[in-house]
């Protein structure tokens, strides 16, 4: 540690040789004639610039201190102390006793006064009383002036050549020769008022010209009275040393003031570009936050809104429309949203080194608030998945059962074509007996169709009540077709039963029966209805999910197949009645009159639906074995995506839990650290190509219509939170070790103490949560030496140190909160006294600034900056326009409101 005590007296003690010896060396030099004449009348003006402050001047330097009372007068003005009272008695030993009460207060001041004494002083000694009057100038107006740690000369002479440095033919070596051209003294000038000196107009030829210039602007701007004659200092070949040091000196306290000044405003400059930073960062953080909370409130709408469509092809647009917005809209604000965090992490943490009061965001636009937005448009955006998936199931199972109704009814109806007719004419009145026997039969057969057809008919019922159950959009026109079909099936029903009722009546005149015409007809009716009512299965549409459903389906029609043979023996004894008919009526010689009476279904027709039967079976086999090829494609789709999603959650899951492991057990430097975390980063976005796999593994299984998979737990959005989740940590532990290298280079914290803090932060971390809970973190300042034991004063301590580190009484000490608190407890900042010390410099030891005041020692935006948000000086000695600065100061770091 530097002893500044010894720095201290080691600088008074040469400023007191080098008075000595100045005394020493006046002895000789103040026998120049010429020089004396400078320092009488540099000394005398000298005098005089401080005596005017108590109303007074001198004429002649040795006559008037020669009875001690303007000397005293002189001392008390210069240091600012009052002297014993002085004898006013005219008598030489009055004089002498003041002379000497002057020259105890100057040897009080640790000045050795060589060969000065009172007698001498009163007897006008001329060379004694220049050389007391240099000793109080070299103490009391240059011994005090240091630059560099350099005291008194070389410290004079170091600033003025600081100040002329910039100048063109100014060179200050020493105060003598290099002064005698007058540029000196106007560079000096210049260089703190450039508005008083025009500097590039002065000639160093003109010596005369330039001294006048630069005493006469010092006299009327600078109160700094004029000295010296520019004619004796260019008529002597080396100017007087100590005149030119106390003119210089002049200059040198004229301007320390604005040096103070520049560096009051450079302190609050600093302060206030700090405060504009924290600022901008605090509306970048509203904007950004609330341009996300915006979208996420213009999106859920959309997911939640559930409007049914007409068509499977108009909800597959909505499909696409939302797989947009999963792989072109979201994932930018994905990365908004991380980016959000990280600026609010790190805005935190300037703030914290800064000394200022944490951020707190308007209401609704906290972290956890975007946090809670955001986990309802995940829900939102999951239900509006499910329900996408859910109505193209509904749409193709009601696009399935319209095509089956119409189908079905088209049938029925092209059945019943006729049928009305046929029912309600009266032939049989006109008939004979056998034509009435054969209506008859023709009605019974007819009935037996009838009864058939009763099937389909609640079919068609049953399909129309479930398109309606399942919200068809076309259900009116289905309802109605229905209820048209129902209606005339009722009317057949009706006039079934009055015909057959009216053919009975008449039966009893009719005897003659073809039997055969009969038994042809009752087996051809059935054989025809099974017919067609295997035609219509094997036309019959199917949707099948797996291969179980399918298999089934080729069981059942192997099934079917497999009555064929029966049923081509029932078509052959069939055509064997009607074979028997006309064998009978050749070996009879009856005459047939046509057709079957009894049938209009002849045997041309059943071969020709036979034929067409068969035909249809081997096309159903070429469906059922299409079918059968894609529900194994779909099947391998599964599998594919199953393995791809098996090894990217088999990823994620350890690298989440190698990044929990790296952010406890970091190794190396910060730098380094920072390194491998990005370099680690990197490696994780180089696994994007999985991800980008899996998705397309996942739109072909939503294109193939896929709704289970029982080859892997894992499910596309379960895949996507984690990968989420997985670059929001590795991008989180990034900006940690980012702020702890701006915490430690803000507050100076070495390497070897950040390692200390994490070694004893781990070591107490037990459950290695990346936090300390009260009890682990009292342990961990007692292994510190922080006095914290379980007593009233330790528990005393322990409380305020918890009210730091856990302002929220959370009972959970983070890592960047410990640094925090060991870095403020070992270093300094700025505060917000030292920001009020500096406004009073500027002020002028003022309560108050004013607007003016600002704008001339501030830069203009950082001026216009606190003259916005500083409020009006209240106090008594306050003027108009009076702003005041020390509320405002301490509104900068939160300790009052602005």
């Amino acid at each position: 540690m530097v002893d500044y005590h010894s720095t201290n007296n080691q600088s008074a003690g040469g400023a007191q040789t080098y008075m000595e010896q100045e005394n020493d060396w006046d002895r000789d030099l103040l026998l120049d004639p010429a020089w004396e004449k400078q320092q009488r009348k540099t000394f005398t003006a000298w005098c005089n610039s401080h005596l005017r402050k108590a109303g007074t001047q001198i004429e002649n330097i040795e006559e008037d201190f020669r009875d001690g009372l303007k000397l005293m007068l002189l001392l008390e003005v210069i240091s600012g102390e009052r002297l014993p009272k002085p004898e006013r008695g005219k008598m030489r030993v009055h004089k002498i006793n003041n002379v000497n009460k002057a020259l105890d207060f100057i040897a009080s001041k640790g000045v050795k006064l060589v060969s000065i004494g009172a007698e001498e002083i009163v007897d006008g000694n001329a060379k004694m009383t220049l050389g007391m009057i240099w000793t109080i100038i070299l103490r009391f107006a240059i011994q005090d002036i240091s630059v560099e740690e350099t005291s008194a000369k070389e410290g004079l002479l170091l600033w003025c050549q600081r100040k002329t440095a910039p100048y063109k033919n100014v060179n200050v070596q020493n105060f003598h020769i290099s002064w005698k051209d007058g540029l000196a003294f106007n560079a000096l000038i210049h260089r703190h008022r450039p508005d008083l000196i025009d500097y590039d107009s002065l000639r160093k030829d003109d010596p005369v010209t330039n001294l006048n210039n630069a005493f006469e602007v010092a006299e009327k701007h600078l109160d700094i009275p004029k000295m010296l004659d520019a004619e004796d200092i260019v008529g002597t070949v080396r100017p007087d040393e100590k005149a030119i040091m106390t003119y210089v000196s002049c200059f040198y306290h004229a301007f320390s003031g604005a040096q103070k000044a520049e560096t009051a405003a450079n302190r609050i400059c600093k302060v206030l570009a700090v405060n504009q930073e924290n600022e901008q960062m605090m509306e970048d953080y509203e904007k950004l936050a609330s341009d996300l909370l915006e979208w996420i409130r213009r999106t859920i709408p959309w997911l939640e809104n559930r409007t049914q469509e007409k068509t499977v092809k108009d909800l597959q647009a909505k499909q696409e429309d939302f797989r947009d917005y999963r792989t072109v809209h979201k994932p930018p604000k994905v990365q908004e949203k991380c980016q959000l965090e990280i600026s609010f992490n790190t805005l935190q943490t300037k703030l914290r080194l800064s000394n200022r009061p944490a951020f707190m965001p308007s209401e609704g636009r906290m972290v956890s608030d975007i946090n809670t937005a955001w986990h309802t448009l995940e829900g939102a955006e999951k239900g509006y998945e499910e329900w996408i998936l859910s109505e193209i199931r509904r749409l193709e199972r009601l696009e399935h059962l319209a095509e089956k109704f119409h189908q079905k009814a088209a049938i029925h109806e092209s059945w019943t074509d006729g049928k009305e007719a046929m029912l309600t004419q009266k032939d049989y009145e006109t008939s004979t007996l056998s034509e009435v026997k054969a209506l008859l039969r023709k009605h019974e057969a007819f009935e037996s169709d009838l009864a058939a057809h009763q099937d389909r008919v609640e079919q068609i019922a049953a399909i129309a009540q479930e398109l309606n159950e399942l919200d068809y959009y076309d259900a009116a026109s289905v309802n109605a077709r229905c209820q048209k079909i129902c209606e005339q099936w009722d009317i057949l029903g009706s006039l079934t039963h009055s015909r057959k009722e009216s053919l009975e009546r008449t039966e009893k005149q009719l005897e003659s029966i073809d039997e055969l015409y009969l038994e042809y007809a009752k087996r051809a009716a059935p054989f025809n209805n099974w017919m067609e009512g295997a035609m219509e299965d094997l036309q019959d549409m199917f949707i099948v999910h797996n291969i179980e459903e399918i298999q089934g389906l080729i069981s059942a029609h192997e099934q079917f197949k497999s009555t064929l043979p029966e049923a081509n023996k029932e078509r052959e004894a069939i055509q064997a009645i009607q074979a028997e008919v006309q064998r009978i009526a050749q070996s009879n010689g009856i005459k047939l009159s046509g057709a079957n009476p009894y049938t209009t279904i002849t045997p041309q027709s059943i071969d020709s639906k036979w034929e067409k039967a068969m035909t249809m079976v081997p096309q159903r086999d070429c469906a059922l074995q299409d079918e059968l090829n894609k529900q194994n494609s779909n099947d391998s789709l599964r599998a594919t995506f199953a393995a791809q999603a098996n090894s990217v959650g088999a990823y994620i899951q350890a690298k989440m839990e190698e990044i929990g492991r790296i952010s406890i057990e970091m190794n190396g430097t910060l730098e380094d650290q920072l390194t491998n975390l990005k370099d680690y980063q990197k490696t994780i976005m180089s696994y994007m190509p999985e991800i980008n796999k899996l998705e397309g593994h996942h739109q072909q299984i939503q294109e193939a219509l896929i709704f289970d998979n029982q080859y892997t737990s894992y499910t596309m959005e379960h895949l996507r939170v984690g990968w989420e989740q997985l670059l929001t940590t590795i991008a989180r532990t990034i900006n940690e070790v980012e702020n702890q290298i701006l915490t430690r280079d803000a507050k100076g914290i070495s390497q070897e103490q950040l390692f200390e803090y994490r070694a004893s932060f781990n070591h107490f971390d037990k459950d290695h949560s990346g936090g300390l809970k009260a009890e682990e973190f009292k342990a961990c300042l007692i292994s510190l030496g922080y006095d914290v034991e379980n007593d009233k004063q330790g528990d005393g301590e322990f409380n305020r140190i918890m009210g730091i580190v856990d302002p929220n009484s959370s009972g959970f000490v983070t890592f960047q909160a410990f640094i925090d608190f060991m870095s403020r407890e070992t270093t300094d900042t700025d505060t917000a006294d030292q920001v009020i010390a500096s406004f009073k410099i500027l002020a002028g030891d003022k309560n108050f600034i004013t607007a003016d005041e600002l704008r001339r020692e501030l830069p203009p935006d950082q001026a216009e900056y606190c003259i916005a948000r500083m409020a009006p000086y209240a106090g008594p000695d306050g003027v108009p326009g009076a702003l005041d600065y020390m509320s405002f100061s301490t509104a900068l770091y939160g300790e009052s409101d602005l």
